[in-house]
């Protein structure tokens, strides 16, 4: 586990989905989720998206990003107070918007990315919960419709946590197989194929250490 205090898939595992309302802000996010490799680069890029949706308050799709961009920030420069707030702000953009598949993603990456990196015990110092974690990503999944990214993100995540479990294997064989009309979907479902393959060799650990670098920022590695 990397000692930091948040995780992921922050969170997001979501440089989410396409609406073009906030193309370019996702567009931004996904690079520095999955493209960049230089900690400053990336944290700039969550910066912008951090101060285009403050000029958009009251868009959901700007909502979510801040509360995804904020996450994203947390995971970058390790700070426990930063993690405290991107769960507040997730909780909130989840109350708003019950019916955001992306909200619930990022709630719950949120809860299981900190417990794969600091533990359960640690991770309730900030509110980190498996079960809230768990439930928000089956959320996100009956929300999100036939789409790859979701179910996949929700089996590596769950594999990550989890190697042996069942859900998590079943959820990456249906990214595998689900349509994938975005970017973001292409990228996870590609992800989703190479921890489902390496389930199926029976390498369980390398399923989970595969998992753990495919979601966002799997590149960066705190010193």
């Amino acid at each position: 586990m990397r000692g930091r205090w948040i995780g992921s898939a922050a969170v997001a595992c979501v440089a989410l989905a396409m609406p073009a309302i906030a193309q370019s802000a996702r567009d931004i996010l996904t690079q520095a989720a999955f493209e960049d490799r230089n900690r400053d680069t990336a944290l700039s890029r969550v910066d912008r998206v951090r101060d285009i949706a403050a000029a958009r308050p009251n868009d959901e799709d700007y909502a979510v990003l801040a509360a995804v961009a904020l996450g994203y920030r947390a995971k970058l420069t390790g700070s426990r107070s930063e993690a405290t707030a991107a769960r507040k702000e997730f909780e909130t953009v989840c109350a708003r918007f019950p019916r955001n598949a992306e909200a619930q993603l990022g709630l719950g990456a949120w809860h299981l990315g900190v417990i794969n990196r600091v533990g359960r015990l640690v991770g309730r110092v900030v509110g980190a919960q498996r079960g809230t974690g768990i439930a928000a990503i089956e959320r996100s999944v009956a929300l999100g419709g036939n789409r790859a990214m979701f179910a996949g993100f929700a089996g590596m995540m769950l594999i990550e946590l989890d190697p042996e479990d069942a859900r998590g294997r079943t959820l990456l064989e249906t990214a595998v197989r689900a349509p994938a009309p975005t970017p973001l979907d292409r990228i996870v479902q590609r992800s989703a194929a190479q921890v489902a393959a390496t389930l199926r060799q029976g390498n369980a650990k390398q399923a989970q250490e595969l998992a753990d670098r495919l979601l966002p920022f799997g590149w960066y590695r705190p010193k």
